[in-house]
């Protein structure tokens, strides 16, 4: 850490040590906050600050000017599971545990970023969708790290936004819906519409955190809020509902080139936008911004799910690919950081990042030491404009669709399709510098690169019993 950097965070908690009107008297020295809020399914072209023309997110989009903006950030996987587990554990999918849907809990040995922030004496908050472990399970996000847990245990459950309950902890909260069983797929805890919608966990989850932000105003704080919106209900087609599902259709039900679906996807991100702007006038207003760091990102890129076409709003912008994918649609994803007065503002940054490095960012902003075994390398110097370390490579496995694995080294992009058939299947290379649409597979002309990135994916790949190439 250089001394520029350490007097960058020393000075969040100085101020602190004095009342105001030059008091002498000491007060105890607070880290910074730390606000981390993941949308889902949200693509890499769905903001406006990332060229998105149609759908308005004014609070996101502000967040952007007043703080830094990553144009080269990736999720930890393609679907939300293992993304999030990466997110967690600060693990790549060549290593975390979870590292596809499939139902498998975090264990003990697990060692998550909420686990390590509480142990520097943050108290620590999760509202929205865990997918890391079911009840009763060592997954539980209360065994995992966290003081207080509302939302969805279970991703797929989490598709319908007006259950009849949620958890709180260890306990259930009703809410004020009334659903239907879909008797084909109840036995497997997924099958379920609301028929009468008064209660939105959007509003819950938020209503919460504002609580929670309220009551924790006096120490530091780690809130993780990893909404579900703008995933789709894909339950709702046996009902024949609309696959998006919002309290307020925030106007887009007058745009009459879109239908219904689509202008439910709209309204889902400008709810979301919305909401995001609640939790940033809320710090303003209890005078926290100046020691909270606010990260705005998404679990991986647009779906085309509930009959929304990601097409019609470009929600993948010059990217190609879609959730599911390992090209850049499906992991490249809009990142923004904001901490008035110490990110300065209206910055665009280059740095190739990932959902693993927000692990030991957290740990430096805490002042601990993050595990030695983990993947990720902190970007707070690049928040802070200092000299940033970089990653050797990036890399992603994804099982499901014949099985596919990725890395990103420098300007280069490889992607192996067809896994389980052949191990050794074509590596496919594309040069991001001059191609960021991966539209010109350019292997033959590198083989010394493609035999380069072969290598890493070798390397990266570890061992998993509970999830292997067929």
């Amino acid at each position: 850490m250089s001394i520029k950097h350490y007097f960058a965070i020393a000075f969040i908690g100085l101020g602190l040590l004095f009342s105001v009107g030059c008091s002498t008297k000491e007060k105890k020295t607070q880290k910074p906050n730390i606000i981390y809020i993941l949308a889902d399914d949200l693509g890499y072209g769905d903001l406006g600050c990332y060229g998105q023309d149609e759908i308005r997110t004014p609070h996101i989009d502000q967040l952007a000017k007043e703080g830094i903006k990553f144009s080269q950030h990736y999720s930890g996987s393609t679907v939300c599971g293992p993304s999030r587990s990466v997110l967690m554990t600060g693990m790549h999918t060549g290593t975390t545990r979870i590292r596809g849907n499939k139902s498998v809990p975090l264990q003990p040995s697990d060692v998550t970023v909420a686990e390590l922030l509480k142990d520097a004496g943050y108290v620590t908050a999760q509202m929205g969708k865990w997918g890391l472990g079911e009840a009763q399970t060592t997954g539980e996000p209360n065994k995992q790290g966290f003081d207080y847990f509302v939302g969805y245990l279970n991703q797929i459950r989490a598709h319908n936004a007006y259950p009849d309950w949620i958890w709180k902890n260890n306990d259930t909260m009703h809410l004020d819906n009334e659903v239907q069983i879909i008797p084909e797929t109840y036995a497997k805890g997924i099958g379920m519409v609301a028929t009468e919608k008064n209660t939105h966990t959007q509003d819950v989850f938020t209503q919460e955190a504002i609580k929670f932000i309220e009551q924790n105003k006096d120490t530091s704080f780690f809130l993780y809020l990893p909404y579900t919106l703008p995933h789709a209900n894909n339950e709702a087609g046996y009902f024949d509902m609309i696959g998006m599902e919002t309290p307020d259709m925030m106007g887009y039900d007058t745009v009459s080139k879109w239908n219904k679906s689509q202008q439910a996807f709209a309204a889902a991100i400008s709810y979301l936008d919305q909401d995001v702007g609640k939790i940033v006038s809320k710090l303003k207003e209890l005078g926290l911004e100046k020691n909270t760091l606010v990260i705005f990102t998404s679990d991986n890129g647009p779906h085309q799910e509930g009959g929304n076409d990601p097409e019609i709003t470009d929600s993948n912008g010059p990217l190609r690919g879609l959730k599911r994918d390992l090209y850049e649609g499906g992991i490249r994803v809009p990142f923004i950081a904001w901490w008035p007065e110490t990110i300065e503002g209206n910055r665009t940054s280059d740095h190739i990042s990932a959902f693993q490095d927000f692990l030991p960012t957290a740990c430096e902003l805490a002042n601990i030491n993050a595990p030695e075994n983990i993947d990720g390398i902190s970007y707070l110097p690049e928040l802070l404009g200092e000299e940033q370390n970089k990653h050797d490579y990036l890399y992603w496995e994804f099982y499901e669709q014949g099985g596919k694995q990725a890395v990103r080294f420098e300007k280069w992009k490889g992607v192996r399709l067809n896994v389980n058939e052949n191990r050794d299947a074509p590596i496919e290379l594309y040069d991001l510098s001059v191609d960021i649409g991966e539209e010109n597979n350019v292997a033959d002309q590198f083989p010394e690169v493609v035999a380069k990135l072969e290598q890493m994916m070798q390397k990266a790949h570890t061992p998993s019993e509970e999830f292997q190439f067929e």
